[in-house]
């Protein structure tokens, strides 16, 4: 009995010792792994923060053995989502700001604002974010005239839902010297005759000083809204347009290691910024990447700042270009002759065939220069084949679709509208599309935009049917799009955006399948939990982590 014993217990030990050693096994899963042929898996092994194998969870099991294993107990897992065009400081600034999103109407934003003002008393700026006069009864633009009566003593700024104008009191007005309307550059300073009105429309908003935040106050809000991110299953971000003092201030606090969301942050395109990265060349870090530019074509259809080619349907203006043409030219063919990636902001169908035309004339060999048209919202006809002649790849944001919709028609007509938010026909012409939010204009949740792409209605599941169901997209290409794809449009493509060997261990684990799932679910499902290089970053029931 006793040789017995001695030669289980040597077959126990033998048996160990001959497993790989593991950090992380994750056994009993349903493992989407948004490779090449999108094959299923049931498990996989980690370490280092690398995925070193991935199988059936019997394989797994008997070639690992780790300090931590967790069971999913059948729960859907796919690679951590990337959300392809994000601003995550406007975000972590709006969480310590008056929401005003879905505000009725104005006076229901002075209400609000009053709450909040109750609320932080010793704050001596009140500043918000969210308003749309499009949900208003009037639908007309908001001005300083009630802000002047509820606040004459502090200084109050308020930007649109989409950051493209914001409306002030006379007292932000009177502290920003802007005491009468003059012509801005790709902007407006909204008034009658010379009295300023309040409104600031795209490069009239960057007239005003906002007070600064300290260090320490910019880290904690920026940790808050990156635990706000991994809550709803991010991984990756793509930070769409920083000046330059934002990118070092963020340089620092990465290699200070108080950030662990992976960034892929773009430089905000100027002849002073394009000049200073392209001498300083590409910064890359585990979890910071700087080696793309954004450009700004024009401004928002909501306000009526994105560049025609027509007559808006509700008003006698095109919108405008934020530069001319010759400075667009002019930046973009010095991008073009340095490794950086450019990534152009292009809403109105003008924006949209100036940008391609400026891109096609100064890429060569750009098959693999993967430059990127942001939102590519409103394309004329004739155009959506320059994306496939140029190889200029289309970020979308799905949400935008079925926010807009409600007013869109107004903008552009009936003919226009079809091509627009034309996310299959985007699809067809690239082969590919990045699939971002926009937050804070829309909201973080990746579930939304994924809702958005493949059923084309709101929250509360208008319009029956589903809105210009033509363009809407698959599961499988919605997935992709949020996952492999959008890494692929930052160059990643070989290291994250799917759980394979040798790749970043970055995944999430659902509370349901959100590929079988009924899509009056898919805005409610959360992850349980979320994984950033093998390390629990968010638990459900426990965000601390």
């Amino acid at each position: 009995m006793k040789l017995k014993l001695l030669a289980l217990i040597l077959l126990f030990l033998w048996s160990c010792s001959s497993k790989n050693q593991a950090d992380l096994l994750v056994i009993n899963a349903k493992v989407y792994t948004v490779d090449h042929d999108f094959q299923m898996a049931e498990a996989f092994a980690i370490k280092d923060g690398k995925f070193i194998k991935v199988g059936t969870t019997k394989d797994i099991l008997a070639a690992f053995e780790a300090k931590e294993i967790i069971d999913a107990e059948g729960n859907a897992v796919f690679p951590g989502f990337y959300d392809a065009h994000a601003h995550f400081p406007s975000l972590a600034e709006f969480l310590g700001q008056a929401d005003l999103n879905g505000s009725k109407s104005f006076e229901e934003v002075i209400e609000r604002l009053k709450a909040y003002e109750q609320k932080y008393p010793e704050k001596t700026w009140i500043i918000g974010g969210g308003w749309d006069q499009n949900l208003w009864p009037d639908k007309k633009f908001p001005t300083k005239d009630l802000l002047d009566k509820a606040f004459p003593d502090k200084a109050v700024f308020l930007s649109r839902v989409d950051y493209h104008a914001a409306v002030v009191n006379s007292k932000t007005l009177a502290l920003n010297n802007i005491l009468e309307v003059k012509p801005v550059l790709g902007g407006i300073i909204g008034g009658e005759g010379k009295v300023p009105n309040g409104l600031l429309i795209d490069n009239a908003v960057d007239l005003i000083q906002l007070p600064p935040l300290s260090d320490e106050q910019y880290v904690k809000q920026l940790q808050a809204a990156q635990d706000s991110l991994f809550a709803v299953g991010l991984t990756s971000i793509v930070d769409a347009g920083l000046p330059i003092y934002s990118i070092d201030q963020l340089q620092k606090i990465y290699e200070k290691g108080q950030l662990k969301i992976r960034n892929y942050a773009m430089v905000a395109a100027n002849d002073s910024s394009v000049k200073t990265f392209i001498e300083r060349g590409f910064y890359e870090s585990d979890r910071l990447e700087v080696k793309s530019f954004k450009i700004m074509g024009d401004g928002a259809l909501g306000s009526r700042g994105a560049c025609l080619l027509a007559h808006y349907h509700d008003a006698p203006t095109k919108g405008f270009l934020l530069s001319s043409p010759e400075q667009l030219d002019h930046m973009i063919e010095q991008i073009a002759n340095s490794p950086f990636q450019a990534n152009a902001h292009a809403i109105g169908d003008s924006a949209n065939r100036i940008l391609l035309d400026i891109y096609g004339k100064h890429l060569t060999n750009n098959a693999n220069r993967r430059w990127r048209i942001e939102h590519a919202q409103i394309v004329a006809p004739e155009d959506f084949h320059k994306f496939e002649k140029y190889h200029i790849l289309p970020s979308i944001q799905p949400t935008h679709a079925t926010s807009d919709m409600y007013w869109a028609k107004d903008r552009l007509g009936e003919k226009r509208l079809k091509g627009a938010y034309a996310y299959k026909q985007l699809l067809e012409s690239y082969g590919k599309v990045a699939i971002g939010s926009d937050f804070p204009v829309e909201h973080y949740n990746p579930m939304y935009g994924f809702h958005a792409a493949v059923a084309r209605v709101d929250a509360k599941g208008f319009p029956k049917g589903g809105f210009q169901m033509e363009n809407s997209l698959s599961r499988e290409e919605a997935l992709k799009g949020m996952t492999i794809w959008a890494a692929y449009s930052c160059f990643q493509e070989y290291k994250r955006g799917s759980i394979e060997k040798g790749k970043d261990a970055d995944f999430i684990i659902m509370e349901e399948d959100i590929m079988t799932a009924p899509f009056e679910k898919l805005r409610r499902i959360r992850p349980v939990r979320t994984v950033v290089a093998g390390e629990t970053v968010y638990r459900k029931g426990n965000q601390k982590i």
